[in-house]
C-alpha cells in the first residue's frame, strides 16, 4: 500500500470515528485520534502530516460537502448513506474540489477513494463512491479527461436522456442586452437546462422548464446546438444525456429561481460581464453562438 493512501485510510478512519461519535464541533482531540490511529494501524507512515491535513480539511469544509452530496445523490439522504461510504465521500470530494490539483489529480482523488470504499466499505460501496464522485466529476468539466478515463466508462450500452436547454436573453429600452445565468452547487455560473417528461414535444418542454426553473416565458429564435455526456446515478449506473439548447428571448424583467437541488441563484449579466464568471467550457461556445446571433440581427435590422 503506497504510503498516501495508507495517509487516507488513517484519514477515513478518523473520520468515521468523529462520525460515529456524532461530534458537531473540531475539538482538540482530532490531532490526538489522528495520531492514535496512525500508531495502531500504520506505526511506520513517513506522511504523518497528510491524514491531519485532510481531516481537519474535511472536517473545516463539512457542510459544504455535505450539500454537495446531497445534490449529487438525491435519492440518498445523507443520513442513509452508510458511515464508512458517507466519510469516503466526504475525504474524495474534499481532495476532489479543495486539493492541490498538481499533487493530486481529480481522477486520482476519485480512484483512491473508489479503492477505499472497496477495502472498507460493502459489496456496492465502490459503485456508489464511484457513481457521486463521477457526477461531480462530469459538473466540474472533466478537468484531466485527456490524461485517462475514470473508472465507470465501459463500452457498454448506456441508456439516452434527453432534455432542453437556452440562452435566455431580454433586451431593454436601451438596447442593451442581458443573458439570464444559474449559480449551482460546485460554483459554476451555467445556462437553465431540464428533463423532458416522457412523449413532451422538445420545445415545449423546454419551455416549461424555463418558466418552472426561473419564472419565466420564453420565445424560441432557433436552435444553439446540443450538448452530451455521461453521467452517473448511483442505483442506475452510467446515463448518456443529450442536452439540445435553444436561443430564446423573454419579456419577463425579473429572474424568480424554483425548487432546484443543483441550484441556488440566478441573475442577469452583461455580454461584458460574462467573461468574469466561472463557467463550464462546453457552455462557453452556446453563449458566444447566441452573441453572435444577436449582433447579426442587429446588424441586419
Amino acid at each position: 500500500m503506497s504510503n498516501r493512501h495508507l495517509s487516507r485510510s488513517i484519514a477515513m478512519q478518523t473520520l468515521f470515528e468523529w462520525d460515529f461519535n456524532s461530534t458537531d464541533e473540531i475539538n482538540s482531540s482530532i490531532e490526538e485520534d489522528v495520531q492514535r490511529n496512525i500508531k495502531e494501524f500504520a506505526p511506520g507512515l513517513e506522511d504523518r502530516e497528510f491524514s491531519l491535513c485532510l481531516v481537519k480539511g474535511v472536517l473545516a469544509n463539512q457542510k459544504k460537502l455535505d450539500s454537495i452530496i446531497e445534490k449529487a445523490a438525491p435519492e440518498w439522504p445523507l443520513k442513509q448513506i452508510a458511515l464508512i461510504d458517507r466519510n469516503v465521500l466526504r475525504l474524495g470530494l474534499y481532495e476532489l474540489l479543495f486539493g492541490d490539483k498538481k499533487e493530486v489529480p481529480p481522477r486520482v482523488a476519485i480512484n483512491e477513494a473508489i479503492e477505499l470504499a472497496k477495502t472498507f466499505g460493502g459489496e456496492t460501496s465502490g459503485k456508489f463512491v464511484n457513481g457521486v464522485l463521477g457526477t461531480v466529476y462530469k459538473e466540474l468539466g472533466e478537468p484531466d479527461k485527456e490524461e485517462g478515463e475514470l473508472e465507470h466508462k465501459t463500452n457498454k450500452e448506456i441508456p439516452l436522456e434527453k432534455l432542453g436547454g437556452a440562452v435566455i436573453y431580454k433586451k431593454e429600452e436601451d438596447g442593451t442586452i442581458y443573458f439570464a445565468m444559474v449559480h449551482d452547487v460546485f460554483g459554476y455560473w451555467t445556462l437553465s437546462k431540464g428533463h423532458l417528461e416522457e412523449g413532451e414535444d422538445l420545445k415545449n418542454g423546454t419551455a416549461r422548464e424555463m418558466k418552472e426553473e426561473l419564472g419565466v416565458d420564453v420565445e424560441f429564435e432557433g436552435g444553439l446546438g446540443s450538448n452530451e455526456y455521461v453521467a452517473n446515478h448511483p442505483e442506475k449506473g452510467q446515463i448518456k444525456k443529450s442536452v439540445m439548447y435553444f436561443l430564446a428571448k423573454t419579456k419577463n424583467k425579473e429572474l424568480k429561481l424554483g425548487v432546484s437541488g443543483g441550484l441556488n441563484d440566478a441573475r442577469w449579466f452583461k455580454e461584458d460581464e460574462l467573461d468574469g464568471l466561472k463557467i463550464y467550457e462546453d457552455i462557453r461556445p452556446l453563449l458566444e453562438n447566441a452573441i453572435r446571433i444577436l449582433k447579426e440581427q442587429k446588424n441586419n435590422a
